[in-house]
Formats: structure tokens, sequence, C-alpha cells
């Protein structure tokens, strides 16, 4: 029968010398023996590692995070992915509780908190308490702010709120006559109580030679923050084109927080209903399947994806093949986006106004195209890329990286039309580069000297007798198939859009249940405000 348990848990520097270890149960692998071990390995390195050479044989689980190592030991047998997510869970609270992003010297001025918190998240190597809000009721903050929220009784520390009078107060509030919710912290109060939804896409497109997409999907998240007071019940309203079965069709693969009630989702797919953690959390994720559906293969090409930028590439340009030229495709039309959208949702506001009352959003201004840039990828046989030659923006070229990098700023990204990239690239050398047309290098003077039993040889014989053009031809067609490995095999584009979706998933509303919420106060109308944002990082790859 397989058992799932946390043995030990190791952190390691960017030195990879120890700066802690914790064991939870039995007597696991130190790390002195199994980072020799790990370290034999090639990179990268698998996240999974079985070492049967120390005893007892050992699954070392492994992750890297910031220039951060950590290590966790299992000796018996464990299902993987819970020591995974384990890990993953340590390092999201390790930033909650001692700050972002997770480094050595933050975790060595924090040993206190570090221990409270692997302790209380983990007990006898089974996991108990992963929830950041649950674990601020348990978990003692150090430092001066952790003792001034404490000595006047609120969550800041757990000891001190436990001792205050005031503990005794906020026992008679309707709050705590609620349930206990693992992920929402108890007696929650906000001056200013507001309620967000960022939705993020992240792109993934790959188009053949032909433009045709090969593949199409964009990742969706929707991360909430909740400032309020109480315990709120939230109904958030998804909506997509179709209705209903648009909905199921669209979000495909969903994962949910767990404060979402799956079963109000499989009845009615769109509607999110739950009750928020405190401060900023992953609501859900999606992925939508962007091929179209209704179209026939053969005529599928990329503008049927509703992209608002593509690229093109044609290599082996120009007498001697050694030019490729990166066509962009630029739109600044956004299918589905409209700017008086946010306005036909009385309950919704576009964000970034920063006024505490729910305001419309017919005053947005529109989508616009931003951080494009265009990477192509050279073979490492090329010495050099000259005379790049941009219609729009700046491109250079990286050596140490073999990579072609053209940036267009926001204000030529934003109007529509193509904009062209032309490069010649510098393959190594060749006879023809030193010698082979009649001269040679002579190092005594520092000049080229004149061969004259340059075509002499029986190899070349045919050319000697040729005309001058058809010298010329014969050296040109050498000189493409010389240069056509040096061409580049693909090219992807970066960019963001905000305020568009490319799934085009919207929100509809944001409403509170006042039935089932409690100490929220009477009158109390929170600001709610929604973002959308499309991301490509590196995501629509066209192949040449």
């Amino acid at each position: 029968m397989m058992s799932s348990a946390i043995e030990a848990l190791y952190i390691l520097d960017q030195y990879n010398e120890p700066i802690l270890e914790h064991v939870y149960r039995s007597r696991p692998a130190p790390t002195r023996v199994i980072l020799p071990l790990y370290l034999a390995h090639s990179t990268p390195r698998p996240s999974l590692i079985y070492l049967p050479n120390i005893n007892p044989p050992t699954v070392l689980f492994s992750l890297t995070h910031n220039n951060l190592l950590f290590l966790s030991p299992v000796s018996t047998e464990t299902e993987p992915l819970f020591v995974l997510e384990f890990v993953h869970r340590v390092i999201d609270v390790l930033e909650e509780f001692i700050g972002g992003p997770l480094l050595a010297n933050r975790i060595e001025g924090s040993y206190d908190v570090v221990a409270q918190l692997l302790g209380e998240m983990c007990d006898a190597g089974s996991v108990c308490n992963t929830e950041p809000n649950a674990l601020r009721d348990d978990v003692e903050v150090s430092g001066f702010l952790g003792k001034l929220l404490g000595g006047v009784g609120l969550p800041g520390s757990s000891p001190a709120l436990q001792s205050s009078g005031l503990k005794q107060q906020l026992s008679l509030n309707p709050v705590n006559t609620g349930p206990a919710i693992p992920w929402r912290r108890a007696n929650v109060r906000h001056t200013s109580n507001e309620l967000y939804v960022d939705i993020v896409e992240t792109l993934s497109v790959t188009l053949a030679p032909s433009g045709r997409p090969l593949a199409a999907f964009a990742n969706g998240s929707i991360a909430f923050t909740s400032k309020i007071s109480g315990l709120p019940d939230l109904l958030l309203t998804l909506s997509a084109s179709g209705g209903k079965l648009g909905m199921e069709k669209a979000v495909e693969l969903p994962v949910f927080h767990p404060c979402v009630r799956l079963a109000r989702w499989k009845e009615r797919p769109g509607e999110l209903s739950f009750v928020p953690p405190d401060g900023r959390f992953m609501l859900a994720g999606y992925e939508v399947n962007l091929m179209p559906s209704n179209l026939d293969i053969k005529s599928l090409s990329s503008t049927n994806l509703q992209l608002p930028v593509s690229i093109e590439v044609s290599k082996s340009l120009g007498p001697t093949g050694a030019d490729f030229e990166v066509r962009l495709i630029l739109s600044s039309t956004f299918p589905g986006a409209s700017s008086s959208a946010s306005a036909s949702r009385p309950n919704l506001s576009t964000r970034g106004s920063g006024r505490s009352t729910p305001i419309f959003g017919s005053t947005a201004a529109g989508p616009t195209l931003q951080d494009v840039v265009v990477t192509v990828p050279i073979p490492g046989a090329v010495r050099n890329i000259m005379d790049l030659r941009a219609s729009r923006g700046e491109a250079y070229f990286t050596p140490a990286e073999s990579m072609v990098e053209w940036r267009v700023p926001t204000k030529d990204a934003a109007s529509s039309g193509s904009a062209t990239l032309r490069c010649t690239v510098v393959g190594p050398l060749t006879e023809d580069d030193d010698g082979a047309n009649g001269f040679s290098f002579d190092p005594a003077n520092g000049g080229y000297d004149e061969k004259e039993d340059a075509y002499q040889s029986s190899a070349v014989e045919p050319v000697k007798t040729a005309s001058v053009k058809e010298q010329k031809e014969y050296r040109d067609q050498r000189k493409v198939q010389q240069n056509l490995p040096l061409m580049p095999s693909s090219a992807s584009v970066s960019f963001s859009v905000k305020g568009w979706l490319a799934s085009g998933i919207k929100v509809d509303g944001l409403v509170i249940d006042a039935r089932k919420s409690r100490g929220l106060g009477e009158g109390v109308k929170p600001y709610k405000g929604v973002k959308y944002l499309t991301v490509s990082k590196k995501g629509i790859e066209t192949r040449c």
C-alpha cells in the first residue's frame, strides 16, 4: 500500500550550501550524502532521481526556485506529485510570510518564522495545513510589525491575540459563529472593502511555414483579490460566445481553488460560487483551444485565429542566399473588445481609477498592443549578422545567445500594417573567402596576391572556359548551398494586450449574497474591478 509522507526538506543556496534542514520523520539521508549524488547527474536534472546506492534506497525530489535548491528525500513508496506539490506549497507560503522573491538571506534572517511554518504545514510526515490565511492564526510573526499588531490584538501575532482582552470581544462577533473555513482568517477587518478580478491568458500558437496553424491554445488564470471584512459569499459569473454550450467548450481542463463550489459549476458552467480567502489568491485556471472547429483544415490560416500579431519568415534571399526577412503583421482590432463593454455591466468597473466606489468602464481606453519583441534563433555556425534593416523599431544580434532580437516600440505597434526586418548572415570561412577566387592572403604584406594558377586545376576546368556571367552564377549557386544551413528554422513573437482576452471570455457579474454573507456590515458596497490581460512569451512561433 502506498503511503504519502514527507520525511525531510532541505534548502540550499545558489552555491549548493545548505541553509536549512528540517526532518519530519524516520532518519533520512543528510544533505552531505545526497547532494553529491544529485550533482552527479548532468543538467537539466530531473525532478525525481532514484538513488539506489544509499541505505535505504531513496527517491530524491528536487525543485529549483530563484537560485535556491529544494530537496526532499523519501525512502518509502510515495505518490510523487504529493511531495512535489508540498514543496511548491512551501515556496508559496514562505514568499507570503517573509516576502518575495525568496532569497537565501531572507530565509536566514527569518529562521524562527520559517521553522514555525514548516512545523505547522507538516507534522510527523503528514501534511496538515498549507493555507496561508489559516497559518496566520497559528504562526507568530517576529519583528516590530508583528509585535505591534499582536499588542493591539490584531491577527499579526497569535499568542498576543490569545492573551489580549480583545479576543473575548471579537469572539462575540457573529463571524465566529459560522463554520471554520481553513482558507480564510478569522475576524477579517478592512477599512476599505474592495474586490478585484484579474484574468490573464498566455498564448501558445505554432504555425507551419505556409501560415496554417498546427496548434493554438490559451492558458488562462483567474486571480482574485479580496479585501473585504467578515465572511462574504460571492458569485462570479463568466460568459463566452455561444451561451452555456460555448462556455463548456471554451473552458477546458478547469482547475479551481478549494473554496469554489464544484456542484454549482457543474450545474451552471460559468458560475463560480465561493467564500474567498483574505488577500490575493488564484481562484481558477483553464485551457482554451483556439483552433476553429467549423473550418476546413485545408483553408485554415493564421488569420482565422484572429490574433493581433502574426509573423512570416522568408529565407535564402539575395543573389547568394545570405539574406532572410521576417515580416511582422500587426493589427489594431481585437475581436470581442469594446470600450463600452464594462458600461453594460453595472456591477463591475475597470481597474485603475483608484476610487473606492464603483464606477463604469465607458471611459477606459481600448486594448493596445504592447511589448512586441520578435526572437529569431540563429544556427551556431553563423559568425555574425550584418546589415540589420528594420522598418520599425530596432534589432540587434547577440552572438553569445545566437539570437536576433527585434523590438518594436508601443507607438509603432499601435498602428496596423506590416513591418519587416532583413538580415544578412556571415558564415564560417571557406575556400571562396580565401584564395578560391584567384587571390590568396599574404600575411607578409597584409594583403591579397593574385594566383596565376587559380583556375588551372582539372576540378574547375569547366569554369575556366565559361563566360564571366556563368562563372558568377556558378559561384552564387555554391554560396546559396553553403548559406542554406545558416538560415533560421523558426521565429517567435512576444507581446501583451491589456483589456482583451484571446478566448473571448468575459466577466458578466460579481455579486455578494447578502443572505449567506456574515459580518460585512449594513450598507457596505465594496468597490469591484476587473482587468483582462493577454500575453505571449515567445508563444506565437512560426516554422520556416
